[in-house]
């Protein structure tokens, strides 16, 4: 009896915090400060998730963690080296960055308008006009090089951000602008902030993280650049060597990259995930041509008698004892006594080679977050709603790396260039007079409108919409965005169409009809 009891009351054995075991059976309370044992960390794992465990399986699966910055310090600048190289020489890497700058730039760039309201509450479209006409002029000229404008700056940067996974823009302020702005954009290769720049806070400086000097909180307070390019072709020496850097305060920067995790001070290559499948997708590739060059090719092999150590041949000066090694289209010549001739004909590629072509680009559309059959070109087995499904969400991919590059890089650059243009003296009205930079507040007010595409449906689409906007649940300012367009300035077009219209004598266009209502169903 005493047994059992004493088995019951291990049974209701618990741990209670401080060591103190608690058990509660028939015979009372017990209480011991003995300690329960440790679980076996093998049998906590088989309790645990299943991708946890450590098993034969699971043998080269990572299991321990590191920041980000310890991370990128070991890998960021050999993804941008392997990255570079696929942009270089990848079919479909070059693709990828194309589609890169065709979604998120597009053809004309992202167009500024500006939002200025009187104090009543209604758009100064005085000033509006002024500011959006002053961007344009300065657009135009604001590359530092003095060879692109912003269109093709940004361009620029959005494919440095996809290949390279960051951007690293410089202000240039003042006469040095070279443009009646005071202001000039200069763009940097991200290699001129040293990876393997590290310093610990300490004796009143602080922290450098992979070329970012940082404070307590993460903040970027300064970059470390190096004075050139270290793979530049020329030496240089002194204060222009490759290892020699420069301290530029972080309000001259724009320094732009997506963040994976937090506290992460770099940027990483946005192929990562799919470069290893398009590595071996090009060496793949480039196999299964030699193999089929060689299988056209037809050749084989000349083979000896057995026994036959083929030095009579060899010491032969007569040029029909000679072996074949090169073949001519039609052309027949005679073997040396004792020697055959074995045919070599590889059937290859086989039948699955498109097959696992297609399926590895799929992973590596995937991977790049794009529709497979805009990365391969590949049309085939598509219909209509596959395509519209696809489309679809991939746009709102790339709507949403637009409005990354709207908040991180356009919006910086803004807040430099407008006051820098007021001050200067270059927003100015129609009568001459120039905008006041002390209403700065009052001109800030924009927004920014980037590509846009056309319907998969078109007829569907913009019926929906005017549905929409018949029953209140839809604006037009909203429809005319979907387009890429200003609601304004749709409506000024209108306008001066008509104007047009009459000045030539011709009739208004008449207004489209309302839709007859639907028949009631008899009930």
């Amino acid at each position: 009896m005493a047994l059992l009891q004493s088995r019951v009351l291990e049974g209701f054995l618990s741990t209670r915090p401080g060591g103190l075991r608690v058990a509660a059976g028939r015979a009372g309370v017990v209480a011991e400060n003995a300690p329960r044992p440790a679980m076996p960390v093998r049998r906590l794992q088989r309790r645990s998730y299943a991708s946890a465990q450590v098993t034969r399986l699971t043998e080269g699966w990572t299991t321990v963690n590191h920041s980000a910055n310890t991370e990128l310090h070991a890998a960021v600048d050999i993804l941008r080296a392997r990255a570079r190289q696929l942009a270089r020489d990848n079919d479909y890497a070059k693709k990828y960055l194309s589609l890169v700058a065709v979604n998120v730039v597009g053809a004309t760039g992202f167009a500024r308008q500006a939002r200025v309201v009187d104090a009543n509450g209604q758009p100064d479209a005085l000033a509006n006009a002024a500011i959006e006409a002053a961007h344009a002029r300065w657009a135009a000229a604001c590359d530092a090089t003095g060879r692109g404008s912003l269109r093709t700056l940004c361009r620029t940067m959005v494919i440095t951000a996809a290949r390279d996974g960051e951007i690293l823009l410089r202000f240039v302020r003042g006469a040095a602008a070279g443009n009646p702005f005071g202001l000039a954009l200069q763009l940097l290769d991200v290699d001129r902030l040293d990876t393997q720049f590290n310093r610990p806070a300490g004796d009143g400086l602080p922290a450098v993280r992979l070329g970012v000097e940082i404070d307590t909180y993460g903040r970027p307070l300064a970059y470390w650049l190096r004075h050139r390019h270290p793979g530049d072709l020329y030496d240089a020496t002194g204060a222009q060597r490759a290892d020699v850097r420069t301290r530029v305060p972080a309000e001259d920067i724009v320094h732009a990259f997506q963040r994976d995790r937090p506290e992460q001070l770099r940027g990483v290559t946005w192929m990562h995930a799919a470069m290893g499948r398009l590595h071996n997708q090009g060496g793949y590739e480039e196999a299964a041509l030699v193999a089929a060059r060689v299988g056209a090719s037809k050749m084989g092999f000349f083979t000896r008698p057995p026994g036959d150590d083929g030095e009579e041949i060899a010491d032969s000066k007569d040029a029909a004892d000679e072996l074949y090694t090169e073949v001519d289209p039609g052309a027949f010549g005679l073997l040396p006594d004792g020697y055959q001739f074995q045919a070599f004909n590889p059937d290859y590629p086989s039948a699955m080679y498109a097959d696992f072509v297609k399926a590895n680009l799929r992973g590596a559309a995937s991977g790049l977050n794009v529709a497979y059959h805009a990365l391969a070109n590949d049309l085939e087995g598509v219909n209509f709603s596959s395509i519209r499904s696809g489309t679809l969400e991939e746009r709102d991919a790339w709507q949403a790396d637009q409005e990354w590059f709207i908040e991180d890089v356009l919006e910086r650059i803004d807040a430099e260039w407008l006051p820098s243009a007021l001050a200067f003296g270059q927003v100015t009205l129609p009568n001459g007079s120039a905008l006041p930079l002390a209403r700065l507040d009052k001109f800030r007010p924009h927004n920014w409108v980037g590509r846009r595409w056309e319907w998969v449906d078109p007829l569907k689409d913009i019926q929906a919409d005017i549905e929409a906007l018949d029953a209140d649940l839809q604006s037009p300012q909203r429809v005319a965005a979907k387009l890429g367009r200003d609601y304004e300035d749709i409506l000024a077009e209108i306008k001066a169409a008509q104007d047009l219209r009459t000045r030539l004598g011709l009739p208004e266009r008449p207004l489209p009809k309302p839709a007859a209502p639907a028949a009631a169903t008899p009930t």
